[in-house]
């Protein structure tokens, strides 16, 4: 299926490593011209080198910024200009009991997880209502549904950008620019993969059986596996695509069947 997104530009926070990385990947694929983004010059230019080998028909590029910093952010927004696509990845993830958590903590995951969605929004939005064309996708999470006792800072900054995406979306009355949001499950991330990893020497054991041992536990999902990023990227690219014009203000599973509510 071709997604028509030949010529098109695309901005993907958080895109040097897991799912950002692997949407990078797919709308390269695709045609698009990507714009990646990392917190340091190495990990950014690597990436980078890996799309225009892999896929050389677009003149890929990056840019460094730390969304934990304002200022960062106030630079990347400067020097980003003009896009198609925008996918709000970028985010702060970890388990945490609510006593454990600090303010400093909590400012920092919505610094991270809501604000960087908001600034970008705010900067490329009007840019796509004036040419009247565009997408704007939010990568979230089942987390921000069913909020876990152990994860409340991540669910609520992930329930805000719910709602963020849902206020936007109603700003696009009458355009073909779109804003959706991406409900992510348990997916086998970069992250993930380090602790299985870490976990696995610890106890010394197979990573295989400490990945199924980890899923395991999940008694809610369907897939009764992981999700590969890769799977949560293909989603990405049909709602980034022409294609998906009628798909607008929705909320999306990629969950593998942990939300198993009818709507």
């Amino acid at each position: 299926m071709d997604l028509q997104l030949h010529g098109m530009t695309a901005f993907i926070s958080g895109s040097t490593r897991g799912i950002g990385r692997a949407v990078a990947s797919r709308l390269a694929a695709e045609g698009a011209r990507v714009v990646v983004n990392g917190r340091t010059q190495e990990t950014v230019d690597a990436v980078v080198a890996d799309l225009r080998r892999a896929h050389p028909g677009a003149d890929h590029r990056g840019i460094v910024a730390d969304f934990t910093d304002p200022a960062s952010v106030r630079s990347l927004v400067d020097e980003l200009g003009d896009v198609d696509v925008l996918v709000n990845n970028v985010g702060l993830f970890g388990l945490a009991e609510l006593e454990s958590v600090t303010d400093d903590e909590w400012m920092r995951y919505l610094e991270v997880n809501l604000m960087s969605g908001v600034r970008l929004s705010r900067q490329v939005l009007p840019g796509m209502l004036e040419r009247g064309r565009g997408r704007i996708v939010f990568i979230s999470s089942e987390s921000g549904v069913n909020v876990p006792a152990d994860m409340i800072h991540y669910g609520v900054t992930k329930a805000a950008m719910i709602a963020l995406g849902n206020g936007l979306a109603k700003r696009t009355r009458g355009t073909a620019v779109t804003v959706n949001t991406v409900l992510g499950g348990p997916t086998y991330s970069d992250g993930v993969a380090d602790v299985v990893r870490s976990v696995a020497a610890a106890q010394s054991a197979p990573e295989d059986a400490v990945k199924a041992s980890i899923i395991g536990q999940n008694r809610t999902t369907l897939l009764e596996r992981f999700i590969d990023p890769d799977e949560i990227a293909s989603l990405v690219a049909y709602l980034a695509s022409p294609l998906a014009s009628a798909t607008n203000g929705a909320t999306v599973r990629a969950d593998g069947g942990v939300l198993t509510g009818m709507l």
